[in-house]
């Protein structure tokens, strides 16, 4: 991670990670999330990925045209590295170090989703990547929108409109199946980080359940009332 250097004890802020299948609610959840804390006081930057800073958009846009599953899996996870560690020592460790929470729409569990359990590219070399790009930063919460596979690909379809769809939104129905299957096993392996929400309900109540599930994991109970 070159010279950036993950800063503990507590001016450090809080590092929101939200993961799901297309069409689950992430960005939506994120600003309703990021308005309630700002609401609370608490600084907070919001951001994505593949993404988020300057070379890792670069590499969002490579990905997303499709250029990434034409060289192979095993490439196309060098890639998401690559726009990773721009991103954590350019945006995400700064923000944190200064004192700030990070909401970011996907992190190293989209990763390990959709190249390491659909792309089957081999666990060595995803823990290789993670060593290489985040050390030992890992988000403080992962929240985990979970929804049908059909309810989230109709939701995309409305988002994009008369837009093609990108290079995982044109995968097939059995593809996120096993996207969602892999998302609930994530938060099964590691209740203490993640929390899986139904996102199948009005936005106004997910937003509630991410709330609560913030106040609980990341604030003592004198810190913050309801916003």
């Amino acid at each position: 991670m070159g010279d950036a250097q993950v800063q503990r004890g507590p001016g450090r802020g809080k590092f929101v990670t939200f993961e799901g299948g297309e069409g689950a609610g992430k960005s939506t959840q994120i600003k309703m999330l990021a308005k309630r804390l700002e609401a609370a006081g608490v600084r907070n930057v919001s951001t994505r990925e593949p993404g988020g800073s300057a070379g890792a958009e670069i590499m969002r846009h490579l990905v997303l045209s499709g250029i990434g599953k034409l060289l192979g899996a095993d490439a196309e996870t060098l890639l998401f590295a690559a726009a990773r560690d721009d991103h954590v020592r350019n945006v995400i460790l700064p923000a944190l170090n200064q004192g700030s929470w990070v909401l970011c729409d996907r992190f190293f569990d989209s990763t390990r989703a959709y190249q390491g359990s659909l792309g089957k590219v081999a666990p060595d070399v995803l823990n290789a990547m993670q060593r290489v790009t985040i050390g030992d930063l890992k988000p403080d919460l992962t929240i985990i929108l979970d929804v049908p596979v059909e309810i989230g690909m109709q939701r995309a379809a409305v988002r994009r409109g008369s837009d093609a769809p990108d290079r995982f939104e044109s995968e097939d129905v059995k593809f996120h199946q096993g996207l969602r299957e892999a998302y609930r096993k994530i938060a099964a392996d590691d209740p203490k980080r993640c929390v899986l929400i139904d996102a199948t309900v009005e936005p106004d109540r997910v937003a509630d359940a991410v709330w609560d599930t913030v106040r609980m994991h990341l604030f003592t109970p004198v810190t913050v009332g309801p916003p």
